[in-house]
Formats: C-alpha cells, sequence, structure tokens
C-alpha cells in the first residue's frame, strides 16, 4: 500500500511571490506586436468618435466647396482651369491638416490628461506609440485624400492620372508627404504648453503655409521672397508633387525652372521626414504640466 505524501502548504505571501515571479518571466511585447495593438487602439478610439471623424474630414472640404465655387478662369500662362489647381492644392492642404494640425494639438490634450506618461510607464516600448499615431494619421489622410479627389472629379473638373506612372508618384509622394507632416506634428508638441493654447499655436503656421505654398494663390505669381521661405516647408513640396498628379503635363511651365523636378520633392519630403524624426525623439515631452 502506497500513501501519497501531503502537498507543502503555501502561504499567501508565498504564493503572491511565485504570480509575481510567473508574471516577471513573461516576456514583454516586442515593438512590432505592440504597435499593432496600439495602432487598433487609436483606430478604434477615432471611428468611435464620430464627432471627431466628421470634423477631421470636414475642414478641407468645406475649404474645397467654397472656394473651388468663387474662383474661375484659366491659370496665367497656361490652359489650366484654376479649380483643377486648386484641388491639387487643398488635398495636400488636407493632409497637412490631418497629419500636422489635427495631430499636434491631439497629442498635447493626451499629454496634458497623463494617458502618455501612463503608456511611458507601461511595458509598452514608446516606439509603439509614435508607430500608433502614425498609422492613424496614414489611414486618416488617406480617406481625406479619397473624399477630396472624388469631389474634384466630380464638380470640379479635376482629371485623374490614366497612365501607371502618375499614380505610383501619387503614392510615394502621399506617404512621403504624410510621414513629413506627421513627424513634425509631433516635434512640433514640444512648443506647445498646454492643452488650451494648443490651437493657438498650431493654427498660425498651418494657415500662413497655406497662403505661401501655392494652394490658394498660383505659386509663381507669389512674391520671391514668399517663394524662397515656402521651399523651406514640406507643404510647398507637397502641393507641386500633387500638381505633376493631376495637371496636365505642360502645366509645368509655370513652374520653378519649368520643370516639375520629382527628385527635389522626393528629397525635400525624405529631409523633412529625417528632421522631423530626430527633433521628436530628442524632444518629445511624456508628462505635461506639472499641477500647482
Amino acid at each position: 500500500m502506497t500513501t501519497t505524501a501531503p502537498a507543502p502548504h503555501v502561504t499567501a505571501p508565498e504564493s503572491r511571490a511565485r504570480a509575481a515571479t510567473t508574471r516577471t518571466d513573461r516576456p514583454l511585447p516586442g515593438l512590432f506586436r505592440a504597435s499593432y495593438v496600439r495602432s487598433v487602439a487609436e483606430l478604434r478610439g477615432f471611428f468611435r468618435n464620430i464627432q471627431s471623424v466628421v470634423f477631421t474630414l470636414a475642414l478641407p472640404v468645406i475649404l474645397l466647396v467654397i472656394f473651388g465655387s468663387i474662383f474661375s478662369g484659366t491659370i496665367e500662362g497656361t490652359n489650366t482651369d484654376f479649380k483643377q489647381y486648386f484641388v491639387a492644392g487643398i488635398i495636400a492642404a488636407g493632409v497637412m491638416s490631418t497629419a500636422f494640425t489635427g495631430l499636434a494639438i491631439n497629442v498635447t490634450l493626451e499629454r496634458e490628461l497623463g494617458l502618455i506618461r501612463r503608456l511611458a510607464s507601461s511595458p509598452m516600448p514608446k516606439g509603439a506609440y509614435f508607430v500608433g499615431k502614425v498609422v492613424l494619421v496614414a489611414v486618416t489622410c488617406l480617406l481625406e485624400t479619397i473624399l477630396l479627389v472624388a469631389i474634384g472629379t466630380a464638380f470640379f473638373g479635376l482629371d485623374l492620372p490614366v497612365d501607371a506612372g502618375h499614380w505610383i508618384a501619387f503614392g510615394w509622394i502621399l506617404v512621403l508627404g504624410t510621414a513629413a507632416m506627421a513627424l513634425s506634428g509631433l516635434a512640433y508638441t514640444a512648443l506647445i504648453p498646454s492643452a488650451a493654447t494648443a490651437p493657438a499655436i498650431v493654427t498660425p503656421p498651418f494657415l500662413v503655409l497655406q497662403f505661401i505654398s501655392g494652394v490658394f494663390f498660383p505659386f509663381n505669381q507669389l512674391p520671391d521672397w514668399m517663394q524662397t521661405v515656402a521651399g523651406f516647408f514640406p507643404l510647398k513640396w507637397l502641393t507641386q508633387g500633387f500638381r505633376y498628379v493631376f495637371l496636365p503635363v505642360d502645366f509645368q511651365v509655370v513652374e520653378a525652372g519649368g520643370v516639375w523636378n520629382l527628385p527635389a520633392i522626393a528629397l525635400m519630403l525624405a529631409l523633412w521626414i529625417f528632421l522631423a524624426g530626430f527633433l521628436t525623439l530628442v524632444t518629445f515631452k511624456w508628462h505635461g504640466p506639472k499641477v500647482k
């Protein structure tokens, strides 16, 4: 006859210690997995807020409808209707509105509410937060662009590209432009002290760059100094890229140098991705202002 030895008695403190050890031994989620989870959370949070979705997508559409209905005639020196020119510019402005303005304000609010600080203190790799935001902006910008292109084609005479080369260019210009604007928005949050001041600090550069980057007025008709200043910022190159995609090939005669200059567009947008990404890494604040 065999007997079974009684199980050793485990005290409550020992049980908690073993559970803690088990949790500690579990591998932490990697950057890829954490980025996926964070991206899904960002997208769910955005699309569940119907008011946020409508407001984000509505502003560029409103500008397109108002200004596209007001202006008429052709661009001087070309046979291109101003409405076509304006639609190409407002698509670029829509990307900046979503990826720069909206993201900078949203991140500042999350920082002040303490969400970013809590995420930073969790096991989640910090890089996953940025990936989640970029994915959210990329999806939103794509929807915004599709909406503006559809309206421009249906009501304002925008011609869609008919060859693969222009569609390929459209793809990489949209990707580079969205990334440059999103990282610029993240870097810009370092200059915003609180959520209450965010709109006042973010809106002025957005408005100024629209006026000097060829969104509302033909770029070649702007003063030389405005063209020079605009050339340092990504919106000018994004608008130029979309003009290449959607405007007739002979429109390039009024572009700088009389050419579309796609290599310069790619180079400047890539430089802004690098610069804004570096500034985000060294200046991003993971906590809001201290409460006195």
